[in-house]
């Protein structure tokens, strides 16, 4: 049995433009995302620009509706600096990427930071506003909140916490 390197790659058996429309049918892709994928399913390099041309002429490729849609989707769980980084990662441009987090401003920020900082706690009742920042403030900080926005969502936990009554 000969090694398997030795096999010449297949070749595809659907267009670059068929490939795209199912992998897009899936979920929204950037330009970028979706020329690694066809490229992995072996299409050539011709046939992707070709198809990629006509996936954005159609509409159904678009890197800022994308980076919009991904940062709409996913600012519940993770600060500005994550989504950047989610953003680049999939190769959507500074420009788009910074468009696309100008909607996400301090108060979004914040409310949000809160939220995830209220379902981090659980049940919990730290014995201080400190602790809380240490447990859930670090817990924001890794999923990309500033440390401001940290705080400020930690200080609203607990001073809504504070004047809760307990049962």
């Amino acid at each position: 049995m000969p090694p398997r390197s030795s096999r010449a790659p297949k070749a595809p058996v659907v267009s670059a433009l068929d490939a795209g429309l199912r992998l897009l049918a899936r979920r929204a892709h950037s330009r970028v995302e979706l020329r690694r994928k066809l490229a992995r399913r072996g299409h050539g390099e011709e046939e992707i620009r070709g198809a990629l041309a006509r996936l954005a002429e159609l509409g159904y490729v678009d890197d800022a509706a994308f980076a919009a849609g991904h940062v709409r989707r996913r600012s519940a769980s993770r600060g500005p600096l994550a989504l950047a980084a989610e953003l680049a990662a999939r190769g959507v441009d500074r420009r788009a990427s910074s468009r696309a987090l100008a909607g996400f401003d301090h108060a979004a920020q914040v409310a949000s930071a809160a939220r995830l900082a209220e379902r981090l706690c659980g049940r919990s009742r730290p014995a201080g506003y400190g602790e809380l920042l240490d447990s859930v403030g670090a817990k924001l900080l890794r999923r990309g909140f500033s440390p401001g926005v940290a705080r400020e969502a930690c200080w609203a936990v607990w001073a809504g916490r504070e004047h809760r009554p307990t049962a």
